[in-house]
């Protein structure tokens, strides 16, 4: 059971987000669910709480694609609270077309991979205060057609949605990899997890409706969210896995990635290329 942790669950408003923050509360963790409005917030808290009356729950408020208001709810939850047992970097987006952030990034970049390093990096100091701090960065099989353009991360020169999706839950993987090399404080423990083909509406948001049509009858072979948020929630509870850190998982198990997300010199170089494009100077305190 995970009784007095706090877990903090990005992209909570519906799918495996949802799915995972329910499973989560199930334990007797309280939840805190990161969305991108108060009136989202509130109303998946309501939505739980008609499963789950009892439910401990908090919001807090970012815009995944600004790294200005992920700093900000950073900074809000870090004068909120003293520790945080559990950060699942659940939110994800795909965008059929092109298109930049408020930072000059492109959209799946910055969503899938971006925020996910940088809101890890600020919530340091609240997760090297828990007993047992873990990290679970939701990726993808996607990940294994995937390679990082360091010439031009964003696409600028040759978008297309499927190879920018691939390239950041490659990203995921690369991340947790050279996390796991770099920590400092060595309680922390970071996964990389696959969800599998999960029915959602990711696929239905931001997508061409050619895309969007593709998407609906690819998703009839789905899994359930519950089922999706399966290892993610195992990760983020189970005694076994303490310290089983920087791996990939699927399906409760370690799994063996591409060769790409296998590459040491590609995770030091995209770390420091994350670094830099979130303007991190020491991501490590000490």
């Amino acid at each position: 059971m995970m009784k007095n942790k706090i877990c903090l669950v990005t992209g909570a408003n519906t799918g495996i987000g949802l799915a995972t923050a329910i499973a989560l509360c199930m334990k007797g963790a309280r939840v805190i669910v990161a969305s991108r409005s108060k009136e989202k917030a509130m109303g998946t808290m309501e939505a739980i709480r008609e499963e789950l009356p009892h439910a401990e729950l908090d919001y807090a408020l970012a815009d995944l694609s600004s790294q200005k208001q992920i700093r900000e709810m950073a900074a809000v939850l870090k004068n909120t609270y003293s520790n945080l047992d559990v950060l699942i970097n659940n939110a994800g987006a795909w965008f059929s077309e092109f298109g930049l952030t408020e930072d000059g990034i492109e959209r799946q970049w910055a969503i899938n991979h971006l925020a996910p390093f940088l809101l890890t990096q600020q919530l340091l100091p609240l997760l090297s205060q828990a007993e047992d701090p873990r990290i679970i960065t939701v990726s993808s099989d996607s990940h294994f057609h995937g390679k990082i353009h360091f010439d031009d991360v964003n696409l600028s020169q040759n978008y297309h949605g499927l190879r920018a999706y691939a390239q950041s839950k490659l990203a995921n993987v690369l991340f947790t990899r050279e996390f796991e090399r770099r920590k400092t404080v060595p309680k922390l423990s970071s996964y990389a997890v696959q969800p599998g083909l999960v029915k959602t509406d990711i696929g239905l948001k931001h997508t061409l409706s050619l895309h969007g049509l593709a998407w609906k009858i690819r998703r009839l072979g789905g899994k359930s969210p519950e089922k999706g948020a399966e290892t993610s929630v195992y990760l983020a509870s189970s005694e076994e896995v303490r310290g089983i850190s920087g791996g990939y998982w699927d399906k409760c198990k370690q799994k063996k990635p591409s060769n790409n997300a296998a590459s040491s010199s590609d995770a030091a170089r995209l770390w420091e290329l994350s670094k830099e494009m979130c303007g991190i100077d020491t991501y490590f305190e000490g």
